[in-house]
């Protein structure tokens, strides 16, 4: 059976958008180490992030954008973004495993599993190139948006990130829905 597995990454923060991805694994892998993003580092996920991509036999990556985050919520932006990711992959699966608790409807069977990003393979794979390419991203915009700590909070809302946002601002990439971003604009 052709499984894909489906995971999300950047719900939680005040900026950026939210990434997912899809990957189809075949039967036959090599890829030590392979479990939820969370309980890598950041070298380590940065490599086998580079062996799923040769490896698999399909991925795709989806997302939603700030604004789309803004007008939906995060909770609808998230499932656009993995219907997004599933209809990028060049493999029809039979079936999507998607992290969590709720599924998209992919037009497809779909099966959500708690704690899939570190029980099935493919979630754990889609959960490793989504924290890859999002972190990236996230580094990019420290560039253009100094000051927020990007490059390590990943646009999470630590005390340095909630500091910086009152004492500079707004950023185009912040999402103004999110209750401290509101707050500072109200202010």
């Amino acid at each position: 059976m052709i499984i894909a597995g489906v995971d999300e990454v950047g719900r939680g923060p005040l900026a950026g958008p939210v990434v997912t991805a899809a990957v189809i694994l075949p039967e036959q892998y090599d890829l030590p180490g392979l479990t939820d993003s969370k309980k890598l580092t950041a070298k380590k996920r940065e490599a086998l992030a580079v062996a799923i991509r040769e490896q698999a036999l399909a991925w795709s990556m989806g997302e939603a954008n700030i604004e789309e985050i803004d007008q939906l919520n995060i909770l609808h932006a998230t499932m656009l973004a993995m219907r997004r990711a599933v209809s990028g992959l060049t493999i029809t699966p039979e079936e999507v495993l998607v992290d969590g608790n709720r599924t998209p409807d992919f037009g497809i069977p779909a099966r959500a599993v708690i704690g899939g990003d570190g029980l099935e393979p493919a979630i754990s794979a889609a959960s490793i190139i989504a924290k890859v390419a999002r972190d990236k991203l996230m580094s990019q915009y420290a560039e253009l948006y100094p000051g927020y700590g990007f490059e390590r909070n990943s646009g999470y809302p630590t005390k340095q990130h909630r500091s910086a946002l009152i004492e500079l601002g707004v950023t185009p990439i912040h999402r103004r829905s999110f209750g401290p971003v509101r707050d500072v604009l109200e202010a």
